[in-house]
């Protein structure tokens, strides 16, 4: 179990220079990245770093959305997970304001995580890597959390409070 909170987090610049990431959790094997965890603001429209070799699971936390164009064409709703892949080049398009979003990466050899938001009196089990990040204040296990207090765990989770973005990753 491990309880991080935002002092806890890194901030740094996107790959393309054009916004600030703030890294929650990542895992680096032998031949790189295994999995990261972020969050980040897209202010207006422009492209997306690209991430050879990654799979993408993003989820708009507040704001109301943007569409991802370019060789794919998907939508970015509000608690509503988007997967792509991380080596496409896509752009966000009709940012009309300001939107948050959890950005999980996986390396493309790793199962694809799932992510999913999940609300007061939901026990999740203990498959993999549970991470629970609060979106409002939450407990989980009798544990306390704040507005985007990161919750890890192989064990199983009880949730009060909330909602919290659920991250299951293989690894």
């Amino acid at each position: 179990m491990r309880h991080l909170t935002p002092a806890d987090y890194r901030r740094m610049p996107w790959a393309n220079g054009r916004g600030v990431t703030v890294e929650m959790a990542r895992a680096d094997g032998p031949d790189g990245l295994l999995w990261r965890l972020s969050m980040a603001r897209v202010d207006e429209n422009g492209p997306f770093s690209i991430f050879p070799g990654v799979e993408r699971n993003l989820t708009v936390i507040s704001g109301p959305g943007f569409d991802l164009r370019g060789a794919l064409s998907l939508r970015a709703d509000p608690l509503v997970p988007v997967a792509f892949p991380g080596d496409v080049a896509l752009s966000a398009q009709g940012v009309v304001e300001p939107c948050d979003d959890v950005n999980v990466m996986t390396a493309r050899a790793l199962p694809r995580p799932v992510v999913t938001v999940e609300r007061a009196g939901a026990v999740l089990k203990g498959e993999g890597l549970l991470c629970l990040l609060a979106l409002g204040p939450a407990r989980v296990n009798d544990i306390g959390l704040g507005r985007h207090d990161l919750f890890q765990t192989r064990d199983l989770a009880a949730l009060a409070g909330g909602p919290v973005l659920a991250i299951r990753l293989f690894v």
